[in-house]
């Protein structure tokens, strides 16, 4: 039988057996470092923003000027792709707003924000 208990910042459950308690993050719990590059006007860029606040996920966003081509470099250099958004999990470019979604269709994405 599983039980409740409150520590200062952290709800934890405590069982006999904790195979049957799905891990918990806790508020303590590591969050992955994401990076997001966007910039103005840019729809795919608004969803993949939509879709990580809509998981919780806290992330850096670094705006990209359109006409700022030396960016677009350094983007590419990072991540293999000149478009936006581009996602960094972790420091493992992921892609843009195409391979977000087609890893949170493929149910896994929350294990990505989960690490």
């Amino acid at each position: 039988m599983a039980s409740v208990s409150y520590t200062p910042g952290v709800w934890q459950a405590v069982a006999a057996d904790p195979g049957r308690i799905p891990a918990h993050r806790g508020y303590n719990a590591p969050m992955p470092e994401i990076t997001m590059y966007t910039s103005d006007r840019c729809p795919y860029c608004v969803r993949a923003k939509h879709l990580l606040d809509h998981k919780g996920a806290t992330y850096d966003e670094i705006h990209i000027s359109l006409n700022d081509f030396e960016a677009r470099v350094r983007i590419a250099e990072l991540t293999g792709q000149m478009t936006v958004p581009q996602i960094i999990i972790d420091g493992e470019p992921i892609g843009g707003w195409y391979e977000l979604s087609a890893l949170d269709r493929a149910g896994k994405l929350d294990g990505l924000l989960a690490a």
